[in-house]
């Protein structure tokens, strides 16, 4: 996720300095040692560093959180250049490619894991419901194992050592104003029909917004892509071609790359569809407009992240680590995470601690036996309202594709600026 997709979801799940006060997060000097012992210095960006989380973790464990949040980018130079800075991190699973050869992370011991048998298969098959879900791109399941604890290579079988135990995960989608529309809209290909002329808009995060791009043009017949989330040269310009000519017939209103961007396009009706997430749908809901994440024939394109340790982590550390972990997937936060429109890792224990109406109406696709309210107090969805996307196997297993760095990143990127700047 890149800094202005966590400026987005820290709409739901966010920090602040005066709740962090309130209870007793430590929030500064990264790079000191903590005197008192039950603390971890937990690094990534703002996805799940909440306050409540934190707040939860020192009630019920004793352990405090120092929170270090910065972007996506100085997570991974923070791991490969400081693996001392910190003893635990939240990275995504697209960033493994670049973060396991370095050594910088430790295997998680599977076997300390208590829950590890009841993580998503999602993440350890590559499964929904017993039916294989779609594995392009950086699919968890594919950078899932380590060799070994200090290995710096990824196994194709089930080992005992787990890069990442999952934190949050969900699939994204297309935003659309169905008041604005007055038609139903099936397939990603709809982004380029020249009937939203002036009205469209997808997102300007080059990694996120090329894999955007080929779910349309796939959509369109125009080319089928071997995997959407490592394109060669000659497909990354073939995309860009596509798109550079949409975009001087007038196809696309803006590029958005900021999460208030994208609520206030769709808010004001300057566009009728376009690249999003469910956090700025809500966001655009919340001010009594009609908006809706809507499901396409081809699918969604997922995104996940992850707790590791670093390789550096010693063992009473360890130990506070794999602690606050094991609690982690035992289920308050899997159901505050739940409440926000995310997926946990474990969800019989995010289940246990769900009113039901809750979890039939986030999981289950029933629609709401009564008004959904999210952990702060807002009201997300009223009676009778169903979630966009319908049940949880609905959803992630129409995953087509998952968020990834291409081998051709720097090409890529260079390619999408131009088509930016066409």
């Amino acid at each position: 996720m890149s800094e202005s997709i966590n400026r987005g979801r820290r709409k739901l799940l966010k920090t602040t300095a005066g709740a962090a006060a309130a209870t007793g997060i430590i929030t500064h000097a990264p790079y000191l040692m903590s005197q008192e012992k039950k603390v971890l210095r937990y690094l990534g960006t703002a996805v799940n560093q909440s306050a409540e989380i934190a707040a939860k973790a020192k009630e019920d464990l004793g352990i405090t959180i120092e929170y270090i949040p910065v972007t996506t980018d100085e997570v991974t130079k923070r791991i490969i250049t400081q693996p001392n800075s910190f003893d635990l991190v939240d990275t995504e699973y697209f960033s493994l490619k670049k973060l396991v050869p370095s050594g910088n992370l430790l295997g998680m011991d599977a076997k300390r894991i208590k829950l590890f048998d009841e993580i998503t298969p999602a993440f350890t098959k590559g499964e929904i419901g017993g039916k294989k879900i779609g594995d392009q791109g950086t699919a968890p399941k594919k950078v899932f194992y380590l060799k070994g604890q200090k290995s710096t290579e990824f196994s194709a079988d089930p080992t005992d050592w787990v890069t990442l135990i999952p934190t949050v995960y969900n699939a994204d989608t297309l935003g659309i104003r169905p008041d604005l529309i007055g038609r139903p809209i099936k397939n990603w290909s709809e982004l380029l029909n020249p009937e939203f002329k002036g009205k469209a808009s997808i997102l300007n995060i080059p990694s996120i917004g090329i894999m955007d791009a080929a779910m349309v043009i796939e959509s369109m017949g125009e080319y089928t892509y071997p995997d959407k989330g490592n394109m060669t040269k000659e497909e990354i310009d073939m995309t860009m071609k596509v798109m550079t000519e949409a975009k001087k017939a007038g196809q696309f209103r803006a590029f958005w790359s900021d999460f208030n961007e994208s609520v206030n396009l769709m808010a004001s009706g300057e566009t009728v569809i376009q690249s999003m997430w469910s956090p700025a749908i809500t966001a655009v809901r919340s001010k009594g407009i009609d908006c809706v994440y809507q499901p396409l024939e081809e699918g969604y394109r997922a995104w996940a992240a992850g707790f590791a340790l670093p390789s550096t982590i010693k063992d009473d550390k360890a130990d506070l680590a794999y602690e606050f972990i094991n609690w982690f997937l035992s289920g308050w936060a899997g159901a505050h995470l739940n409440r926000q429109g995310y997926y946990s890792a474990v969800l019989s224990t995010a289940q246990n601690n769900m009113e039901a109406y809750e979890w039939d109406y986030w999981m289950m696709g029933k629609p709401a036996a009564q008004d959904i309210m999210s952990p702060s107090g807002q009201k997300l969805a009223s009676t009778g309202e169903i979630r966009d996307g319908g049940s949880y196997e609905e959803r992630m297993g129409g995953v087509a594709c998952w968020n990834a760095v291409m081998d051709e990143n720097k090409y890529m990127v260079r390619k999408w600026n131009e088509f930016i700047a066409a």
